[in-house]
């Protein structure tokens, strides 16, 4: 609540007739708000050795603060003091626009902030070819228009840094009309950049939807398996509920969806008790279990395949003779029948 209302304080201060009126009001409300965060920062720092992972008074504290949750508090509070103790040796009225970095506090209470950072990470060598590949566009796009405008329109196109601009908004979108070309080579050119940009640009949203899509059914699939140890003793108790339930809630998962989840896992957990006890012979004779243990079995290598590096495990399984040809077919083919579950 404090960082939405000292955000929106900051909003309204830019408008000048509610600034003259609130101005005690908004300096009030930002010393509140900066005195709760920096309590909190604090805390943070100082409990933190609590955690396995911090452990050490000095570096486990010093590994909190460069994490980069720990980080975003710092920045959210550091505007106030600078420009409390230094506004006498320099003019830092311009840091108070930083405090919309506040907002940034928020993306610790979502959990699709949390996948989508796994997903940049994961995706990060494709998304920056991507980007190299824009970069190239764009100089190109600006190089062009500054060969084909420049005599025409020497104001507007006066050299190719500025030209950026226009290669930019005219990559990106359709244009904003401020800047255009007159002659019929730029004009022509332009045709075709804006249709190559509709494409280009695309490729990164696209790759991550995609990746975006691929994780919430990763984090999906590794709360099944997290059901399973859960289920090993055959009950859910308060903490492990309490998991299930914040889980539940970062991936967006509906309460009968959980239910048919634990149900899912209770049915599998009980059949990997029973593939435990019995020999497949005895599997086999009952029908239903010999149905349960396939689907079983299917659902694992399903599992497998969309956590596997495909490019790596082809690699890895023409230079080696572990499978067998009808192996790698239906490896292929559940691959493959991955790949059109996850674009429908």
């Amino acid at each position: 609540m404090w960082v939405l209302l000292s955000v929106l304080a900051v909003i309204l201060e830019s408008v000048k007739s509610i600034h003259y009126i609130l101005h005690l009001q908004f300096v009030i409300l930002d010393a509140v708000a900066v005195a709760i965060f920096t309590v909190e920062y604090a805390m943070r720092i100082y409990s933190c050795v609590e955690e396995p992972g911090y452990k050490g008074a000095f570096l486990g504290r010093l590994k909190q603060a460069k994490s980069p949750s720990t980080f975003i508090d710092f920045l959210a509070i550091l505007p106030f003091f600078l420009e409390v103790f230094l506004h006498h040796l320099f003019d830092l009225r311009f840091m108070r626009v930083f405090r919309l970095l506040r907002l940034l506090k928020l993306t610790r209470y979502t959990g699709a902030t949390q996948s989508l950072s796994k997903v940049i990470v994961r995706e990060w060598p494709v998304m920056a070819a991507s980007a190299f590949i824009m970069l190239l566009l764009v100089v190109m796009t600006a190089s062009l228009g500054y060969l084909f405008e420049h005599e025409a329109q020497p104001d507007k196109f006066e050299n190719i840094p500025q030209a950026i601009y226009w290669a930019v908004i005219t990559l990106a979108s359709v244009g904003y009309g401020d800047i255009s070309p007159v002659t019929p080579a730029g004009r022509a050119m332009t045709i075709v950049l804006a249709l190559i940009g509709i494409g280009i640009f695309a490729i990164p949203a696209a790759l991550l939807s995609s990746a975006f899509s691929d994780q919430l059914k990763m984090d999906r699939e590794a709360l099944v398996n997290k059901l399973y140890e859960m289920l090993a003793d055959g009950h859910i108790d308060e903490v492990e509920a309490a998991y299930i339930k914040a889980e539940s809630k970062r991936l967006h998962l509906s309460d009968d969806e959980v239910k048919n989840l634990i149900q899912k896992a209770k049915r599998e957990r009980e059949l990997m008790d029973d593939v435990s006890i019995l020999p497949l012979h005895k599997i086999a004779a009952n029908t239903d279990h010999t149905i349960e243990h396939f689907k079983y079995l299917l659902g694992q290598v399903r599992q497998l395949s969309l956590l596997t590096d495909q490019h790596k495990f082809q690699e890895t399984v023409n230079n080696s003779e572990r499978l067998t040809e009808t192996d790698k077919k239906l490896w292929t083919l559940i691959s493959l029948q991955q790949t059109i579950n996850k674009d429908h």
